[in-house]
Order: C-alpha cells, then structure tokens, then sequence
C-alpha cells in the first residue's frame, strides 16, 4: 500500500470489555455479567413521546446544543435534583451519549502533551480518549483498602507542570464507589490550589444508595472548574437512544458546541423528544429501579464475600468488584475459565488499569434468578479452584 494508518490508530486497543462479551455472545446458555447496561426496558411514556413525535413529523435536525424544550427539562433537573443552576441557552449541551460528551470536552480542553489524570480502576474509555485528543493520560492506582477512593495525597503527588485536568467519576465504574461530600471537598482544595479542570463523569448519580449524592460542581469553588458530564442511559434505562449531556460555564461550553456542530451536527431528534418526557415523568420509575438495584448489590455482595471472594459493598452504579486473589488465577485467566467451565460471563479487572489485576467486574443489572444461578455457577468455580490449589500444594509438599 502506499499509505500508512496513523500510529494513534494503529496503537490503540480494543475494549477488554468487548473482547468478553464478543466470546460470550458465541456460546449457548451463557449469563452475562459483563457489559453494564440496565435489564429494565425504557418506560413506556418515554417511549410514547418517541412515537408521538414520529408520528408528528419531527424527524428534521434539532438545533446544534440540542432541543431548547430538552435543554429547559436538562437545567432544571439539574437544580432539582443536584441544586447546580445553569442556564440552558448557554451552559447545557446535548450529546449522543457520555462518550462523545467527554471525547467532547477532552478536545476542547487539551493541547498536545497536556497531561490528565485517569483515576484507576477507571472505565476503559478514558485514557484512549485522552490519547485520541492528544493529550496524556497519567494513572493514579487506588487501594481496595480505601475502598478504591483517591486519596488527595495521591493526587497531589501525581501532578506536574503539564497536568491540566482530572476525569473523576463518582459513583465509579467498576468499583461502584461513591466519594462522599466530604471526600469531595477534600480533593477540590487541591483542584483549586493548582488550577485544575475537572471532568466530572456523574452518568452513576442517579444509582447512589445508602447516602444523598453530591454533584462536584456543586462543592463549594468548583462550579468554574467543573465540566459535568451526564446523560440518560444508566439511570433513566435508555443506552440505545445514546443522550448524553454537558453542563458547564460557558467559556468551556461555547467551544465544545462548535467541535460538536462540525463532527455530530445534533443528537438523534426523536431520542431527544424521548428524553424531555424522562425528565418530566420518569423519577418514579427511576427509584424503582434504584430500589429492586440494592436488593441486587446487597445479595451479590453477600455472596461473593461468602464464597471467599472478597468484596467491598459498592455504594452506587451496579457493579460488584470482588477480588479473585484467593484462587490464584490472574484476572484474566479467572474470567476465561469461568466462561468456558461454567459458562458466566464477567470482566477481568486489569482492562480498567493496573490496580484492577486482582478483581473480576460483575454487573448485577440482570434478574434476580439469573443473578442466583450465576452465583451458584461462580461458586462451584471456586470450590474446584480451590480443591485443586490444595491438592498442588500437598503434591509439592511431598517432594
């Protein structure tokens, strides 16, 4: 050929997350714990509103930052729910999803060499797209023993004169961690004492359980650096309609319109229709999600921990992170074997970074009778592993 691809294109990896679900579609009889999506089908008045505005003839491009109607709906959700005001003419922006929001807002903000901190275990998305935006990722590895919660010595530590942002997500994929108020104020001094801007991935925030949640944006002093990323997918059970929102002051809003004007033009107009009834109508069937979600995490949870896998309890998202130390296996190697021996399909915790070796990422976004049975399923891996780990060690006690 007499053209090459672009070194980025060539070096970047498929998603780890992918690579398992792909193995899995494959065989018969699986259950999937693996891609982090909500069983629940989107309630039907949202669906309606889609209809209805089909059937209206509403299938033209909406305006650039999105409908103004879905941009009102957008704010004033925002000060409902998380008591952050924007105004929606000129802070809000209607993406197709989280990912472009933040592939977005890491164009907007980054010059080449800019370094950004990716907090890990961290969703496998963010350091690609800080690459893709030519920037730098620099990991920060959080302990299990802090319950996986940056710590601000950790990121105090981590910074340089090229550092020039931070993508925080709370609750967190895939630990379902969720910083307190607290622990949020705590990291914003160092935010404010070195000027840091903060992408704050809140897709979670509707999934918080045992505490009221706090929006970074709303931490005293960090509205002006706060970019809030959001959308409908999680919460409101909407992933295929791909919405995402941007809230954030208008000097970073006003550039990200134009990057987002010349490569999406606008989102899907008959999603959007869809969304403005989710926010109208849709917190109901929001908390009766959240509820059946924590009878969930609380029985995987027990059960993990029962089995010898230890396991922190998630306060948010649905996701359960057990550690897998006590089989001996990599997290890899756990994740194929249990695929292929018991057929449950789960995510190795290194493809979300180096502090993720150790642990498997479970979505507990499926029924409760499949949950049991991929419980049991899990279970009788263990117990193998473990008769074998025991019969090894004997042998080679015997030499």
């Amino acid at each position: 050929m007499s053209f090459t691809l672009s070194h980025t294109a060539q070096n970047l990896q498929p998603s780890g997350i992918r690579k398992f679900f792909d193995l899995a579609s494959g065989m018969e009889g699986v259950i999937s714990l693996g891609v982090g999506e909500p069983d629940f089908v989107t309630a039907w008045q949202v669906r309606e509103a889609c209809i209805r505005s089909l059937e209206e003839g509403y299938t033209a491009y909406t305006a650039n930052a999105g409908l103004p109607v879905l941009r009102r709906e957008t704010a004033k959700y925002l000060q409902r729910r998380f008591d952050i005001t924007y105004n929606p003419d000129t802070q809000v922006l209607i993406t197709v999803g989280a990912s472009q929001a933040l592939d977005v807002a890491l164009r907007t903000i980054i010059n080449p060499g800019d370094e950004v901190i990716i907090i890990e275990p961290s969703f496998v998305s963010y350091a690609p797209l800080v690459v893709l935006a030519g920037g730098v990722p620099v990991p920060i590895s959080t302990k299990p023993e802090n319950d996986f919660k940056l710590q601000p010595e950790e990121l105090e530590a981590a910074l340089t004169i090229r550092t020039k942002a931070m993508i925080l997500c709370s609750p967190n994929n895939p630990t379902g961690t969720v910083l307190s108020k607290e622990e949020q104020e705590r990291i914003a001094a160092v935010v404010k004492r070195y000027n840091l801007i903060v992408l704050s991935d809140e897709i979670y925030a509707e999934l918080v359980y045992d505490e009221p949640y706090t929006s970074f944006a709303a931490i005293e002093g960090m509205y002006e650096h706060t970019i809030l990323i959001s959308g409908f997918s999680k919460g409101f059970a909407m992933t295929g309609w791909r919405l995402g929102i941007i809230a954030a002051p208008e000097f970073f809003l006003a550039p990200m319109l134009k990057i987002h004007q010349y490569t999406l033009m606008c989102a899907p107009t008959m999603s959007q229709f869809a969304a403005v009834e989710a926010l109208r109508s849709g917190e109901r069937d929001v908390k009766e999600m959240k509820k059946s979600y924590r009878q969930r995490r609380n029985f995987i949870t027990k059960s993990f921990n029962e089995m010898g896998l230890s396991c922190h309890i998630p306060g948010g998202a649905f996701y359960a992170f057990p550690s897998i130390t006590a089989t001996g296996l990599s997290s890899e190697q756990f994740a194929e074997q249990l695929l292929l021996e018991e057929k449950v399909a789960v995510v190795p915790g290194s493809v979300f970074g180096e502090s993720g070796e150790g642990f498997i990422r479970c979505s507990y976004a499926t029924s409760m009778e499949q949950l049991i049975e991929a419980m049991n399923r899990i279970a009788r891996f263990v117990q193998k592993k473990d008769k074998t780990q025991r019969a090894l060690s004997k042998k080679g006690g015997e030499y």
